[in-house]
C-alpha cells in the first residue's frame, strides 16, 4: 500500500511514491513503446498513482505513452508542464541525440511563457496524451540556473506578460486541479512565491541527501503558504542510486560528479553499510520526512526499476542511520528524518 498526501488545497492528493517519465521520451537512451505501456502497468497496479511528464521529455514523446498508457484508468493523477511549444521542423535530424533524448519526434522546443504561450501548451499537452484532463500544471526550467541573462525577459512573460494570470484562469474555471513550477532551483520559487498563489512545486535534486540548502528559505516558506513539494531527482542524476563503488561514470547534476561530491557519497555509503542500508533507500525516503513534501518521484524506465523502487521505499532503516549522518556531519540537524525517533 502507498500512503496518499494532499498537495496543498487544491483538492487533489498523490500517492508518496510517484513516477518521472522523462524516461518515456527516450531520456539518454531509446525504450520501446511496449516498455512503456509495461512500465506503467506494473505501476499502477502495485498502487503508484501520480506520474509526472512533460512536453520537453522526448518533444511530445512521453505525453504521447503516457497517455497511452493510462487511458481508461480511474483515479490516477497527472501532471504536465508549460513554458515551451513545441514546433514542428522537418529539417531536424530525428536520429540524433537532442538536449539528451534519443526521440523521433519532428519537433524543437521553443520558449514561451506568455499569457496565449501557456494557453497553447496546456491545449496541446490535452492533445497528445488524449486524456481529458491535466491535474497539475507546472512551469517548466523557468529561473536563471536555466535561463542565465535571458531569465528576466522570460520572467517578464511570466509576469506581466500573464502568464501566471493564464495558470490562474485554467485553476478559477475548474480545468487544471492547481498549478505550481517545475525547476531545479529555489530562489525562482521564492519569486514566485511573491507573484501568485501556487499550489505545488516540483524541485528537481535540491533536497536530497546530498543537498539540504532548501531548509534555509524555501521549505519553510513552503510550509507557511501551504505549498506542496513534489521531490524529483532524489538520486542527483545517479551518484545517490549507483553509490561511486560501480565502476562506471559517477553523475551528479546532469553531469559527472565533482570530486568533493564523490567524497561525501562515500562517506554516506560507509554509515550506510554499517548500518545494512541501501544507499539508494535512504535517498528515496529522505525527503518524505519533510512536511511540505507530498511526494518523491523518481525516474522509472523498465518493469525492473518499478519492482527495485518499490523495495526501497518499503525498506527497514533503522533510526541509528540517521542519527549517525548528523554526528558525522552528512545530514543536517534540521533536516527531518524518515524515523521520528530519530528527529
Amino acid at each position: 500500500m502507498i500512503k496518499k498526501r494532499a498537495v496543498g488545497d487544491c483538492g487533489v492528493s498523490v500517492t508518496e511514491l510517484g513516477f518521472g517519465c522523462g524516461t518515456f521520451g527516450n531520456l539518454y537512451r531509446a525504450i520501446t513503446d511496449e516498455t512503456a505501456r509495461a512500465t506503467v502497468d506494473l505501476a499502477a497496479e502495485a498502487g503508484i498513482g501520480f506520474y509526472d511528464t512533460a512536453p520537453f521529455y522526448g518533444f511530445g514523446l512521453s505525453e504521447r505513452r503516457l497517455g497511452d498508457a493510462l487511458r481508461g484508468r480511474d483515479g490516477m493523477v497527472v501532471s504536465s508542464k508549460v513554458g515551451r511549444l513545441l514546433v514542428a521542423d522537418g529539417a531536424l535530424d530525428t536520429g540524433a541525440m537532442r538536449d539528451g533524448f534519443a526521440s523521433p519526434m519532428p519537433f524543437r522546443a521553443v520558449y514561451d511563457y506568455s499569457h496565449d504561450g501557456i494557453l497553447r501548451s496546456h491545449e496541446a499537452s490535452l492533445h497528445r496524451l488524449g486524456l481529458a484532463r491535466i491535474d497539475l500544471l507546472l512551469v517548466h526550467d523557468i529561473g536563471r540556473a536555466n535561463h542565465g541573462d535571458a531569465n528576466a525577459r522570460y520572467w517578464e512573460q511570466l509576469t506581466r506578460g500573464g502568464g501566471f494570470r493564464a495558470l490562474e484562469r485554467l485553476r478559477d474555471e475548474g480545468t487544471i486541479a492547481g498549478f505550481g513550477l517545475g525547476v531545479n532551483e529555489t530562489a525562482v520559487c521564492l519569486d514566485a512565491l511573491r507573484e501568485t498563489r501556487l499550489d505545488v512545486v516540483l524541485l528537481a535534486g535540491r533536497y536530497t541527501l546530498l543537498e539540504q540548502d532548501a531548509l534555509d528559505a524555501f521549505l519553510p516558506a513552503c510550509v507557511a503558504q501551504r505549498v506542496s513539494v513534489l521531490v524529483g531527482g532524489p538520486y542527483n542524476s545517479g551518484i545517490l542510486a549507483t553509490g561511486t563503488r560501480s565502476g562506471g561514470a559517477l553523475h551528479y547534476n546532469y553531469d559527472l560528479a565533482p570530486p568533493a561530491i564523490v567524497e561525501r557519497v562515500r562517506r554516506i555509503e560507509a554509515v550506510a553499510e554499517a548500518h545494512d542500508v541501501p544507499l539508494a533507500a535512504a535517498a528515496l525516503q529522505f525527503p518524505l520526512a519533510h512536511p511540505a513534501v507530498a511526494c518523491v518521484l523518481p525516474g522509472l524506465a523498465g518493469a525492473e526499476q518499478v519492482a527495485r523502487t518499490l523495495d526501497l521505499y518499503r525498506a527497514d532503516i533503522p533510526a541509528g542511520f540517521w542519527r549517525d549522518l548528523r554526528a558525522a556531519g552528512l545530514l543536517r540537524a534540521d533536516a527531518p528524518a524518515p524515523d521520528a525517533a530519530a528527529a
